[in-house]
């Protein structure tokens, strides 16, 4: 089971990001758990400046952009 973390603090990109995982995850048929990160205490914790970030089973993936699902599905695939 991949762990799916979003670090945001709810803007619109990070909400986006959300719809992103979820939408890629399925396609790939992948099972996961996704879990919305908004404490920015915990955001820092991963060591990103910027939000959206997207974490894959603990590993920072992407900060301060918002992927595409294409993108997101090869980051979730690595």
């Amino acid at each position: 089971m991949k762990k799916i973390h979003i670090l945001g603090v709810g803007c619109a990109k990070c909400k986006k990001l959300v719809q992103h995982a979820e939408q890629a995850a399925k396609e790939l048929g992948i099972d996961y758990e996704l879990e919305k990160v908004t404490d920015i205490t915990q955001i820092m914790n991963f060591g990103i400046a910027m939000t959206p970030g997207l974490v894959v089973d603990g590993k920072v993936k992407t900060s301060g952009k918002l992927p595409s699902v294409e993108e997101v599905k090869k980051l979730l695939s690595q």
